[in-house]
């Protein structure tokens, strides 16, 4: 009889694990690296497909890939990884590898798509690294077919074990703000030889690891000749009222630009309330909100790069109008998108527009407004789009109203929304009157205790722990 079974012990120990994750060494440099599979044989070479690390190599891609030969312990076909990284006093670290059609020891353990992503980020203020973009599709586990649920631990019969989605983040904030990543989608551990491989083999498929920390000894940029920014004065924003300074500072814009078709095959997922994530395809991001900017006005990162292949489609995130759709020295190609509830989000460092890009255009949530790319200051860099958010409830604090990007890209790509009112815990205190205020806490935690020993499989186990409390 096949034997499958989850070991609720080793899951809870996995789990234990990730959350005590270290982050990396504060002089750590910043590093992004991915391998495809990995296969380890004690007293052997490891044997490796498509390993890249930044800066050496960054991206490697195969049609089909046996061993041994026979394909009878590993068998994939198309196959890809990448990795990139920026360094600096706001690092950014991605790293991500696929495969799909997956076969383990003649198919064993099956899977239709394994897929590693890790980003990282990390500025003076905040770090933050994020592996919830790894994904096995299709897992079937000695002919049983299983859910890829995060740090799951499963039995081989009486010859091993599988690991899926490990994952693993650590972060640290302050002066010197650091971050890390680290994903195995699946890692198979041999406790018995097996299909022609000793004991204690391991087989890694889809591995990420990232790393991001904050280079505060980066020389600063000097300003470009000619541009000077000043902070909105703070005056709330209607349609008849004139826009905002720009973000970047100053510069005389320059209307128009690049325009191009949209892609035909361009669909977006709309969530309940019509907000979109605002890069159409693959795209990796961090948390670099508040990192420093010395060439900006307030010196510190406004918004949150957002990282994609040249020319990948960029939509709107919202129903609403386009304003200031031009060319400035420090963003490049820009535009404004003003929703129907009057927040703001600021798109920048375009390589060309689409021909909806036009001053006054009103346009849909998930319809191609422009494409990802390298202008302005971001001119010879990694292609990436520069984002900020802009809630209408915060429009009165003037340009500092703005509010960290990331929970609410992290809402959109997984289709859930995060409500505007969240930004009000930028509001500083005694702000003065016609402010908003922080909402009154729904509760106060007076005690906790562990429970983690217990486990939720034995019946009764979790009412009996409750009972002794109340009791």
């Amino acid at each position: 009889m096949i034997r499958l079974a989850v070991f609720s012990a080793v899951l809870l120990t996995v789990m234990v694990a990730i959350a005590a994750a270290a982050p990396p060494a504060r002089d750590a440099v910043t590093e992004a690296r991915a391998t495809i599979i990995e296969i380890t044989i004690p007293g052997q070479t490891p044997v490796s497909l498509g390993g890249v690390e930044w800066p050496k190599t960054t991206a490697a891609e195969v049609q089909s890939f046996t061993y041994p030969a026979d394909g009878s312990v590993v068998s994939v076909g198309l196959s890809r990884a990448r990795a990139s990284a920026q360094t600096g006093p706001a690092a950014v670290a991605q790293a991500s590898a696929e495969t799909a059609a997956l076969s383990l020891f003649g198919g064993d353990v099956l899977a239709a798509q394994v897929s590693a992503s890790a980003t990282a980020g990390a500025g003076t203020r905040t770090a933050g690294a994020d592996a919830g973009g790894s994904v096995v599709q299709g897992l079937r586990v000695l002919g049983q077919d299983l859910p890829s649920e995060p740090a799951a631990s499963v039995a081989l019969a009486d010859w091993g074990t599988l690991q899926v989605l490990a994952q693993d983040t650590g972060s640290r904030r302050g002066r010197a703000a650091a971050a890390q990543g680290t994903v195995a989608a699946l890692r198979v551990q041999l406790t018995t030889a097996h299909g022609g491989l000793p004991a204690g083999s391991e087989i890694v498929v889809g591995s990420a690891a990232v790393t991001a920390v904050a280079d505060l000894e980066a020389t600063p940029l000097a300003p470009p000749p000619g541009i000077v920014g000043t902070p909105n004065p703070g005056v709330r924003r209607t349609d008849t009222t004139p826009p905002p300074p720009e973000p970047e500072g100053g510069g005389t814009p320059i209307p128009g630009g690049p325009v191009r078709s949209v892609p035909p095959d361009v669909v977006a997922r709309l969530t309940s309330d019509g907000f979109v994530f605002p890069i159409f395809g693959a795209a990796s991001f961090g948390d670099s909100f508040g990192g420093p900017r010395p060439n900006i006005p307030g010196g510190w990162h406004h918004g949150e790069d957002i990282f994609a292949k040249q020319g990948t489609p960029v939509l709107a995130v919202a129903d609403g109008t386009l304003r200031s759709v031009g060319f400035i020295p420090i963003g490049g190609y820009r535009l404004w998108l003003r929703d129907v509830d009057g927040n703001e989000f600021y798109y920048a460092h375009l390589s060309a527009y689409s021909p909806l890009a036009v001053d006054g255009k009103l346009v849909k949530a998930g319809d191609v407004i422009g494409f990802v790319g390298a202008t302005g200051d971001a001119e010879g860099g990694t292609p990436h789009l520069h984002f900020e958010i802009h809630p209408a409830a915060m429009v009165g604090l003037g340009y500092d109203g703005v509010v960290a990007p990331y929970p609410f890209l992290i809402a959109w790509r997984r289709a859930d929304d995060i409500s505007f009112v969240s930004g009000r815990i930028y509001v500083p205190a005694g702000a003065g009157p016609g402010v908003p205020s922080l909402p009154p806490p729904g509760a106060v935690l007076l005690q906790a205790e562990d429970i983690a020993s217990l486990s939720g499989l034995v019946p009764g186990a979790l009412e009996r722990a409750l009972e002794r409390k109340r009791g």
